[in-house]
């Protein structure tokens, strides 16, 4: 792969079409047309299709579509007030959160604000591994995490972010069966290239960069990416595993990657299991039990030096249980998928991904019977945030009428469990692994490659 001559520029999205933004500016800012901003409290509103910016004492500046504010000092930053983190996940909540580099402030497509951070791509990364994880984890883990988290951005950027296949997000049938069959990637963002939360990668600037360890990590390995066939590797990653890693094509488009695999989390597949996961029987075997593999540990000690303090609310990543009542479900698949089922009568297995998370699953109701698909659209439509996986088996209890009074889902695993397992990977370096070690284990046949240097 063809190095670069400097290190590029990201433009993450922090706020996403909202009516005003509150920011703080810690040292004085500039725009583009030379108008000085000191430090201070501001506020970004909507006036006549135009970007306002409103400062505490009354003043107003006004430019436009767009006004981007340049730091004078590098050392300056500024705070976005009320950002929101883990958006549609159980986590969500709102964070004052603190950046260096530019702010951006622009009128998105439906007339409302966007906010944007412009920043140097190393500098992202030393936030975003410390957002993703405990700033405290092992070296060699947040060095692998630095070259994945890297090779994941300058994928979504120009020059090599590749076209997305977009999912069609419409019923059709298809023999005979009614089906919705979709995905969710990044192809809706075009005002910057990733967005500031867990739908791409974890951002919160230097609110999170709080560790020496961090540094040295990005220094380490600094404009260090993962290649294969001479070409940038899409790096993906997820929370757990659940043993077995998945293939790009189970969660996104039907493409292969080499290098996105199924594996199974550990040094030898255990004898006592079956493969392959396809197989229904197989799959329920390795779902109910809990066999040895990286990412299984419940070790608080570890834990805590992996995930940041709201993540530590969930310790049933490897193997959970969730109960949906009659009502609830109903409830749930008429808010998520728009569709009146009436009394749900079976949740259907169709069709398994090779780590045994289900692709396809059937919904019987009295009124509507529906496949859905894929991974994410399954663990949407079942949760009122996501499910952690759709790597599950499903039980139903009752009192011996025809429809099921609740529906208990058995499973495996933490997220879409494509590429490097961030609990496995911790337990690799907890026991010595190297970080390439790491990255060669989740990411089987690509090589570590320097894009660009200091």
């Amino acid at each position: 792969m063809k190095p670069i001559e400097r290190e590029p520029i990201v433009a993450v999205g922090l706020m996403i079409g909202v009516e005003t933004a509150s920011f703080e500016l810690n040292g004085e800012f500039a725009s583009a047309g030379g108008a000085r901003f000191v430090a201070g409290s501001y506020q970004a509103v909507m006036a006549c299709s135009r970007v306002e910016i409103v400062a505490a004492d009354g003043r107003r500046f006004s430019a436009g579509d767009e006004i981007k504010l340049v730091p004078v000092d590098e050392s300056s930053s500024f705070v976005v007030r009320d950002v929101i983190i883990g958006i549609d996940f159980h986590w969500e909540q709102k964070q004052d959160q603190q950046f260096q580099g530019a702010l951006r402030l622009k009128l998105g497509a439906d007339k409302r604000l966007t906010v944007i951070n412009e920043v140097p791509v190393e500098a992202y990364l030393t936030s975003v591994i410390s957002s993703e994880m405990s700033a405290m984890a092992d070296a060699e883990l947040l060095k692998a995490h630095a070259v994945i988290s890297r090779s994941w951005l300058l994928a979504q950027m120009t020059p090599w972010k590749r076209a997305r296949v977009k999912s069609d997000a419409k019923i059709e049938v298809v023999n005979g069966e009614r089906q919705l069959i979709r995905w969710y990637d990044q192809e809706t963002h075009t005002d910057f290239d990733v967005c500031a939360d867990d739908h791409c990668q974890r951002y919160q600037g230097v609110t999170k960069a709080t560790s020496p360890m961090v540094f040295d990590a990005i220094q380490a390995t600094f404009g260090r990416v993962l290649t294969f066939s001479e070409e940038l590797c899409d790096a993906r990653f997820s929370k757990s595993c659940g043993g077995m890693t998945e293939s790009f094509d189970a969660a996104w488009a039907d493409e292969r990657r080499a290098y996105l695999a199924v594996s199974f989390d550990g040094k030898n597949f255990p004898t006592e299991f079956a493969l392959p996961l396809t197989d229904e029987a197989n799959a329920e075997s390795w779902i109910r039990s809990s066999p040895p593999a990286f990412c299984n540990t419940t070790d608080p000690k570890v834990l805590g030096k992996i995930l940041p303090d709201f993540d530590q609310a969930t310790r049933d990543f490897y193997r959970w249980r969730v109960t949906i009542a009659q009502e609830e479900l109903q409830e749930l698949l008429r808010r998520k998928l728009g569709i009146e089922f009436g009394t749900i009568r079976k949740l259907e297995p169709v069709k398994r991904a090779e780590s045994g998370r289900l692709v396809k699953l059937r919904i019987v109701g009295e009124r509507e019977t529906l496949v859905i698909g894929k991974e994410l659209e399954i663990r949407r439509a079942l949760s009122p945030s996501h499910l952690y996986s759709s790597a599950f088996v499903i039980e139903t209890s009752g009192n011996g009428s025809a429809a099921p009074e609740n529906f208990t889902l058995i499973g495996a695993g933490w997220g879409h469990g494509v590429g490097l397992c961030q609990i496995g990977a911790a337990l690799m370096a907890e026991r010595g692994y190297s970080f390439e070690q790491i990255l060669a284990h989740y990411y089987r046949g690509a090589r570590v490659q320097a894009l660009y240097t200091k």
